[in-house]
């Protein structure tokens, strides 16, 4: 169940960070106004002389505060998570023998046949 949560907590978050990255792209600069004073043709767009400032920038505002929202969210139901083992091997069993107790595969290793193989 805290997966699903997670997983539509996340989806959310995403989605809403690239709608903020849209309507910030959407919105006009400080200086666009001065442009329009001047004639510019951006004055009487679909939201009127100055709309779209307002509609953008308070949608921008709740945007922002549900991405606030929701990335205290993940965080919260990131450190709630069961406990798990942090690495793959805390997961292993440990063997029963050392490693230096193991005898070669060979029987006796080439140093040993080295050895015999010398006349002293």
């Amino acid at each position: 169940m805290s997966n699903y949560i997670f997983s539509i907590v996340l989806t959310i978050h995403v989605l809403v960070g690239l709608f903020i990255i849209g309507l910030v792209l959407m919105q006009h600069g400080k200086g666009a106004d001065a442009g329009a004073a001047f004639g510019g043709g951006a004055s009487g767009s679909v939201f009127g002389s100055s709309g779209s400032a307002n509609f953008l920038s308070r949608t921008t505002g709740i945007l922002a505060t549900v991405f606030f929202i929701t990335s205290l969210g993940l965080s919260y139901l990131a450190s709630n998570k069961p406990s798990q083992p942090s690495s793959v091997m805390e997961g292993a069993s440990t063997l029963s023998t050392p490693a230096t107790d193991a005898k070669p595969a060979d029987g006796g290793g080439a140093q040993d046949s080295k050895a015999q193989a010398i006349p002293k």
